[in-house]
Parts: structure tokens; sequence; C-alpha cells
């Protein structure tokens, strides 16, 4: 990548303090023992490229979007986060893997209102693996919306750390009202996001598949 394109790159708001950081760094380095200063450069570019925020624009139609850049994971049936009131109930997950090179803000898949938030802390498994969904520290959101014919939904979003990531950032509240495609928080660096869709949802992607928040559908309601 070229130095002056990272110049025209959009910044989530959350990056500017890692990216100043990293530059202070990478600038004493130089001063003190060049050779270091240029070794160290890679990394100071990819703190900037990792807080990218680039504009995204959903889909029409209703289908809900993906909350994040990544790649999908098996698609298993699993009970939401107790802490958010919705049963025990198994539903269809579907989990997107981030890594440390995607962009890591988060999208609200489907236009709503934010019914429950619940954080639990925990540890801090590979994002990849399937217990990092119940052990992890994870933000839990659950979303109400109207679905075929007015039919009031419901459905959770969970923001989970994985092995390098100590931070979660979530920016709604409750009762809050989101349309799809609006940025809600990010997490810092390398993560999971997981769906818990309603009943009567039809998956629209495949394990393995690349996905991107905000752009890709991953599962609608036929009539």
């Amino acid at each position: 990548m070229r130095i002056t394109a990272l110049f025209r790159i959009p910044i989530h708001r959350e990056g500017w303090r890692f990216i100043a950081i990293a530059v202070a760094i990478n600038a004493a380095l130089y001063w003190l023992l060049p050779l270091a200063g240029w070794l160290f450069l890679p990394v100071t570019l990819w703190v900037v490229v990792f807080f990218r925020d680039p504009e995204r624009v959903p889909p029409a139609g209703h289908g809900l979007v993906s909350p994040a850049d990544g790649v999908m994971l098996p698609i298993v049936q699993a009970p939401p986060p107790s802490e958010l009131g919705l049963g025990a109930a198994p539903r269809t997950r579907l989990s997107i893997f981030m890594n440390v090179f995607n962009v890591h803000v988060n999208r609200v898949p489907c236009n709503g209102t934010v019914t429950g938030l619940a954080y639990r802390p925990g540890k801090f498994f590979n994002a990849s693996f399937d217990k990092a969904s119940e052990h992890n520290e994870r933000m839990a959101i659950a979303l109400a919306f109207d679905g075929p014919g007015g039919a009031q939904k419901e459905l959770a979003v969970v923001q989970i750390a994985g092995l390098v990531a100590r931070r979660i950032k979530c920016d709604l509240s409750k009762g809050q009202r989101v349309c799809r495609g609006d940025r809600f928080g990010i997490i810092r660096f390398g993560s999971r996001l997981d769906v818990y869709l309603p009943e009567g949802a039809r998956v629209a992607v495949s394990a393995g598949q690349k996905v991107k928040a905000g752009e890709t559908i991953l599962a609608d309601f036929p009539n």
C-alpha cells in the first residue's frame, strides 16, 4: 500500500489514540536507531489499516446484513446468551471470525430497537474456537424488529473478544432505534461476532464464506 493512500483511509475514532502511539514510537526509534525505525514501520502501518472504517451501503431488501467483516464459521444450533433473557431454546447461530487484518467496525444487521444489552467478562480463547462463544468476554445485544407481515421478531448479536482482543466497544443503549448497516461498535484486535437468528429465518451464507459488514446478506425471511 502506498504511503499517500493511507491519508485517504477513513479511520474509526477509537483508532486515533493507538495510531498516535504507534507513530510516536516509530519516530523515537527512527531518531535513536534508524534501522529499528524502518523495521517498526510495518507495525505502524498495520495499526492505521486496522482502524480503517470504510463506508458501506446495505443492499436493497430486508435481509439481515452481516455485522462484521470476516469468514463464516460452521453454522450450529445453540441457545442465545442467557443474560439476554431470550430463552434456552436453541437457535441457528451464525459466527463470523475476524482476523487482525479485517475491518473491525461492527454494523447493525437490521432496522429495529435495542431491547437488551449485557456485558459479561470471561476468558480469551482463540475466537475461531467454538468454546469462545460460551467462555470468552462478550457483549450481548438483543434487537427487536418487524418480520414479514409485521410479525415481531428478536435476534441476538454478540461481540466476542478473541485471543489478542482486550477491548469490546459498543455504542448502543437500551431502547435505541437503529437502522440496518449503522455502525455500533468495534473490537480490538482480532475477534468474533455471533448472530442468533429468530424462528423462520433462512440462512443465506455457508461456512468458509467471506462476508462484509453492512453488505453481505446473512439471512432473510421468505414469505
